[in-house]
């Protein structure tokens, strides 16, 4: 999730720039892992650890640690040292352009890495997937959801996927739906509650105007009226001007495309002011509790009352290793109701440990792990089964529905049968 058009192209000649130029030499300890004998192996994370979307990502973060001691961190007979990188910086509090090219070159240039989990924001995807393209490093999100990083389908811009991949082979996928998929799950679900005027502000980075420009795409086509989406300032005090705007358009629906930490809380209050009767809604970058809970400075209760949002976790009680994933975690972690997106942190690890075991010797090589993950075909996971496709997406095209809880946190309410997803 995030960036946008007029400064992608500039920040991707940057990233090329700074991957070149940083792509020689080893900055790792371990054990060869340039060669097909090698005993260790290393696994990099970059996410935003700080500001608002820290709580989806810290437990992102919990996620893959849980996988990683559950399998005593060996993937067969292969060691597996895993380093959390953090792509956002205090003073931005949310991820950094600068930052997310020194995560990517940290592991492009460590000779014995053979996986980068990242980024949570497609944006910063937009910067490192160049970078860790060069030298040929897998890389699997968790969260990213832009369509232009993996197709050229409807809401990408010119020239992608194909500017992400200097080399020509494709290195980047991602264990959640794009969005043209959340785009006809939130059009669906807004037109099953009677929205007869939606209103749609965005935050102007790749995941939010993306998205934006794909509930257009669907709304047109699924039969639903937005009556404006609107480009925001992400740190504007207020967004009282906006709310009698889309008041005056007569909305009695109103969707913010973004992440937490670009305005969504503040734009939510005042709309919720403007418009006492609008139903509200968000898609997964703010599905979480940084956002609906009031103990975090999210919304407040009243207003949480009135929201919904998507994300591709369903009901984890549902099937067995959903169960066993919410069992464990509670173990290790103390806490029952984790935030949606820990289950992605698990499964991606999981999907690192078991392709390194697939692939056999050759998954202590960047090659041929690259080489095994994208031969990942009717994988039984803690997600459901899913296959990843030649372009790096995943098979997996359901979202759930999340309603805020009574403790504050998002809650499984229901599954979104979409049409018009793909």
């Amino acid at each position: 999730m995030t960036f946008r058009k007029s400064i992608i192209g500039g920040c991707v000649v940057a990233a090329l720039a700074i991957g070149v130029a940083a792509c020689g030499s080893s900055g790792s300890s371990s054990t060869s892992g340039g060669s097909s004998g090698a005993k260790t192996v290393d696994v990099y994370s970059s996410l935003p650890l700080q500001g608002a979307s820290k709580d989806q990502t810290g437990a992102m973060v919990q996620g893959m640690k849980l996988a990683l001691s559950q399998a005593k961190n060996k993937a067969g007979n292969v060691s597996v040292k895993y380093t959390s990188l953090d792509d956002s910086t205090a003073q931005a509090g949310t991820w950094d352009p600068q930052q997310t090219a020194s995560d990517a070159r940290k592991a492009a240039q460590d000779k014995a890495a053979v996986a980068y989990l990242g980024e949570f924001n497609s944006g910063a995807s937009v910067i490192s997937v160049p970078i860790l393209n060069q030298v040929g490093l897998a890389q699997i999100s968790p969260a990213n959801t832009y369509v232009g990083l993996t197709t050229s389908e409807p809401g990408s811009i010119k020239g992608e996927p194909q500017k992400y991949y200097p080399t020509g082979v494709r290195t980047y996928a991602r264990i959640v739906p794009r969005d043209s998929i959340q785009a006809a799950a939130l059009i669906t679900q807004m037109k099953n509650d009677g929205c007869t005027k939606i209103a749609v502000a965005n935050d102007k980075e790749t995941y939010g105007a993306g998205l934006a420009s794909l509930l257009e795409i669907k709304a047109k086509a699924l039969g639903a009226n937005i009556v404006s989406n609107t480009p925001i300032q992400k740190d504007a005090p207020n967004f009282r001007s906006y709310a009698q705007k889309i008041k005056g358009e007569g909305a009695d629906c109103f969707i913010f495309s973004g992440v937490t930490a670009n305005g969504a809380i503040q734009i939510n209050k005042d709309v919720a002011a403007a418009l006492p009767t609008a139903k509200l809604y968000g898609p997964d970058g703010t599905c979480e509790s940084g956002f609906t809970n009031p103990s975090k400075k999210g919304i407040p209760a009243s207003i949480g009352k009135r929201f919904k949002c998507t994300v591709a976790t369903l009901n984890l009680n549902s099937y067995p290793g959903g169960r066993d994933f919410l069992k464990a975690f509670q173990a290790k972690y103390g806490n029952s109701q984790p935030d949606p997106y820990a289950i992605y942190g698990y499964e991606g690890m999981k999907l690192v440990l078991d392709t390194i075991k697939a692939a056999g010797p050759a998954g202590t090589t960047k090659d041929g792990f690259l080489k095994q993950l994208f031969k990942t075909k009717d994988r039984k996971s803690v997600l459901g089964t899913y296959s990843i496709d030649k372009n790096g997406d995943t098979s997996l095209t359901a979202s759930g529905l999340y309603t805020v809880g009574k403790a504050g946190n998002p809650s499984f309410a229901a599954t979104i049968k979409a049409t018009g997803g793909a």
